[in-house]
């Protein structure tokens, strides 16, 4: 007779974690593997969230510095910037509106480590209601007033001045876009909050008018930043402001820098998020193999009075445990990486975006929790289907292993008729392009799933195959291999589907890389035609912010082998049609000599759009800007903001661009300058005469200028 408490016993939890504790003695790499491949799902997931947040971070934080307090600015269409007269108008018909003006650009200087940094234009009298830390700025005598009566004198932070040793009265030779200029230290800003200290690190500050001289914009302003408290006050700012100047909230440019790089942040994600799902399948596979090897156990277990749901526990407790310090070990390796591929995300922000220099790694509390979360959630739900698999087996049938085969070959029709659905499902996401690239993904996640679940019914049939040719070549010996497989299909079609994902991503991503890479250098081929290509240097790859100096550009044209010129100039504009910021280019010539690709061309214009552009008929679009947009007919129109108002173009052309995933427009000069009232020179396209050497015609050129 059983007494009570032998009933307690048989049911209590603490055995069956013995016998767990002890199955992971016996088969300790068997649950390393499964750790394993938690964390390295984990780590690419955390690595990438950390590096992606550091750089949004540092470009947040140096955002809300300069921002301060203001609530409006006045920023420019025209890329010349805001005439000074608008601040004087303003500050003598509405003075009791907070108001300060603002220039700002980039430099480099060789003695604060050759880094991009942020020059800064302010008039110290109009700053203390936007921004205090100037109230923390050390100098020796009279440096305030060197500040604002000499030229050429700047102010760092006290992080930047330890960091390269700098000191007070110390002279900063400054790279301007290839400008040689040079700079007097009059100041140390010494700010006790951390989060202003690491904004400003990058930052040098200066007098407006020493900024506006340094930076080649006399006579204009990049902002004048607001504290509006009464909307009767945007109305009446709004109606003084001249044409080719607006008035905008000071979220306004975040909101637009979080636009530009979300796809690029999905993608990097996207690609993380396929490491954790091979390490779902290892876990998969480890509680699998753990499951059968101890379906034995399990069925005395059950008939000793353990219940389904001790059962149930069991199975998920242990992977919740091995998740948990998967996703640890994870989360360390992930902030090792992080550090080490930050440089490597900041420098594709800089190329393509905008300048961000990033000078500590920021470890949120979300993006831990983000990867304990995906990371033990993951574990658990490739746990929980052995799991139910064990609980729902009645113990009679546990010791036959025939059971769960015959289960598993009843399970194929089902599987090849879920690989049918989700991979009709994935297709359609895939082919739906205004869904944006969340349903890409989904559809890429569908497919893979699909062609997961269709691996026993395709090893069955493989496997079948090779035993016929086996036992016809081989003998018995070559039927044995393939009917073993064929035998254990509940755990060697898991290890092969895990396996085929596993080269399916890296195949796919090589793939994919190999192709893109060999797209831009055909593209680059076709589109770059000219000998020699002329612009100063600029921080970033994607747009050139400093410009030529017009007599400059007019001796190369003219210059000796120089057979004709191509000029370009470049800007911000905004897509009215789809309210985003793009890239302006403006030309007097097509340098790639009628060899761009297009994906659209207006029947009546043949097949070169370029003498329609020179005539300034309308504009060129990227087909990134429509593809961005989800746009499969190509409009006929695209409507810019401009100085003198909205103004709608003519669409003669959509071309294949790789150099901006925002999208491009290209105008003829002529037809810009009217518009934009902007002659400035960005680059120059030389095209060399014939039988004229280009080494010696570069050389020549640099010995010259």
């Amino acid at each position: 007779m059983v007494s009570p408490s032998d009933v307690s016993l048989t049911t209590s939890n603490r055995p069956l974690w013995r016998l767990a504790w002890q199955r992971i003695r016996q088969r300790p790499l068997q649950y390393v593997l499964c750790i394993l491949g938690i964390a390295l799902g984990v780590a690419m997931l955390v690595s990438i969230d950390l590096a992606n947040g550091s750089a949004q971070r540092a470009f947040s934080l140096s955002t809300d510095a300069i921002t301060g307090r203001a609530t409006h600015r006045i920023v420019a269409i025209s890329p010349t910037g805001v005439d000074e007269s608008v601040y004087a108008t303003l500050k003598r018909s509405i003075d009791q509106v907070p108001a300060a003006p603002m220039v700002e650009g980039y430099v480099r200087a060789s003695e604060l480590g050759d880094q991009p940094l942020r020059l800064v234009g302010v008039d110290l009298f109009a700053e203390s209601p936007f921004r205090s830390y100037f109230e923390q700025v050390s100098s020796q005598g009279t440096g305030f007033v060197q500040f604002l009566t000499n030229p050429n004198t700047v102010v760092l932070t006290q992080d930047t001045a330890t960091q390269y040793g700098v000191t007070l009265g110390d002279t900063l030779h400054l790279d301007v876009a290839g400008q040689s200029r040079t700079a007097r230290i009059v100041g140390i800003l010494a700010t006790s909050d951390t989060l202003n200290r690491r904004a400003l690190s990058n930052f040098l500050f200066a007098d407006i008018a020493t900024a506006q001289e340094l930076l080649g914009q006399l006579g204009h302003l990049n902002q004048i930043d607001l504290i509006v408290q009464q909307p009767e006050d945007l109305e009446t700012i709004t109606a003084l402001l001249p044409a080719g100047v607006k008035l905008e909230t000071a979220e306004a440019q975040k909101n637009a820098v979080q636009q530009m790089t979300a796809a690029f942040e999905l993608n990097l994600t996207a690609l993380s998020l396929l490491a954790l799902v091979v390490g779902m399948f290892l876990i998969y596979n480890t509680v699998t193999f753990s499951v059968i090897q101890r379906r034995p156990i399990f069925g005395i277990l059950r008939c000793l009075g353990v219940t389904q749901g001790q059962l149930f526990t069991l199975i998920l407790g242990e992977a919740a445990i091995f998740s948990v310090v998967g996703s640890v070990l994870g989360v360390g390796l992930g902030i090792v990486l992080g550090r080490s591929i930050v440089g490597l995300i900041t420098q594709t922000i800089n190329d393509f975006y905008f300048v961000v220099n990033v000078q500590q790694v920021t470890l949120a509390n979300s993006t831990i929790a983000k990867g304990m979360i995906v990371g033990v959630a993951s574990a658990l739900f490739a746990a929980s289907l052995p799991a139910l698999e064990a609980m729902n087996t009645p113990p009679t049938l546990t010791l036959q292993r025939s059971t769960l085969e015959s289960r598993v070959q009843q399970l194929l029709p089902k599987l090849v008729l879920a690989w049918l659905g989700l991979t009709i499902v994935g297709v359609l996401l895939l082919r739906w392009q205004s869904a944006g690239l969340v349903a890409a993904f989904a559809g890429l996640f569908a497919v893979l799933l699909g062609s997961a679940l269709l691996t026993p019914p395709l090893t069955t049939v493989v496997m079948g195959g090779f035993a016929l040719v086996g036992q016809q070549t081989l003998g018995i010996l070559g039927r044995l291999a393939p009917r073993d497989i064929l035998r254990s299909l509940s755990r060697t079609s898991v290890a092969i589907a895990a396996l085929m994902v596993s080269v399916s991503v890296i195949v796919g991503v090589s793939i994919m890389v190999g192709s893109f890479r060999g797209t831009v250098v055909q593209w680059l081929d076709q589109t770059l035609q000219a000998d020699i290509y002329v612009s100063p240097p600029t921080t970033t790859a994607n747009r050139v912010l400093g410009k030529v100096d017009p007599t400059i550009a007019e001796d190369l044209k003219t210059f000796p082998g120089i057979d004709r010129a191509v000029t370009y100039n470049d800007a911000e504009v905004r897509v009215v049609d789809f309210d985003k910021q793009v890239k302006l280019i403006s030309a007097d010539g097509d340098v790639s000599q009628g060899k761009r690709p297009y994906a659209w061309i207006r029947p009546e214009l043949g097949s070169d759009p370029w003498n329609a552009l020179n005539a300034g008929q309308g504009a060129i679009v990227s087909e990134a800007l429509y593809l961005r947009e989800g746009v499969t007919d190509y409009p006929e129109t695209i409507t810019l903001e401009t100085p003198e108002g909205d103004h709608t173009f003519p669409v003669l052309a959509v071309f294949y661009d790789y150099s901006s995933d925002r999208g491009t427009v290209i105008l003829d000069n002529d037809l810009y300058n009217r518009y934009w009232h902007d002659d400035r020179i960005a680059s120059l396209g030389l095209f060399i005469a014939p039988n004229v050497s280009v080494e010696d015609t570069v050389q020549a050129i640099r010995d010259r200028f």
